[in-house]
């Protein structure tokens, strides 16, 4: 068994990416956007976290939260978005004899990576990477196309420039 290892830093800073458990060929995060939307906003105003950034993909997620000071329980928060999303939906996905047993959906991954933010630059790298991953991932040819990210909350308040990030077919800026 695994030796999982969480960094415990109450209201602490994290990046983390969440994975559907079935990747391949699923949109399920996107087909379901609003109410992914729900479940977090449920979760958040029962356990408030602050969000900083937010991208998600068809078939995983990444964001970068911040806990209130004292408070470092994102498990109880991941598990109750997760719990919220997969119980409003049908069961109509595969799972496998050790979820049945569990009486487990087969939608997310039972883990999650996360990355608790040590400083400004390491802060400003996890920002970057949160909003290029559409590009990244080849969903779009310009970050800014991506409708489910904060990025254009951060275009908005003038953090980032609308052609950020470049394009597909031209050089990456601003990743430096």
């Amino acid at each position: 068994m695994a030796n999982w290892r969480r960094a415990w830093w109450p209201g602490g800073t994290w990046f983390f990416t969440v994975n559907l458990l079935e990747r391949r060929n699923n949109r399920l995060l996107v087909e379901q956007i609003d109410l992914l939307r729900h479940s977090v906003a449920k979760v958040q105003q029962a356990h408030p976290f602050a969000i900083h950034a937010w991208v998600v993909l068809p078939d995983h997620l990444h964001c970068i939260l911040s806990l209130p000071e004292g408070d470092s329980d994102f498990p109880l928060r991941w598990r109750l978005i997760k719990s919220h999303f997969s119980r409003a939906l049908p069961v109509n996905e595969r799972r496998s004899q050790t979820r049945l047993r569990h009486g487990e959906r087969g939608i997310w991954q039972r883990h999650y990576w996360e990355h608790l933010i040590r400083d400004e630059q390491d802060y400003r790298h996890h920002m970057d990477y949160v909003h290029i991953n559409p590009l990244k991932h080849g969903y779009v040819t310009q970050v800014v196309d991506w409708p489910y990210s904060t990025f254009h909350r951060y275009v908005a308040s003038g953090v980032y420039q609308q052609d950020w990030g470049g394009s597909v077919d031209g050089a990456l800026k601003g990743l430096e």
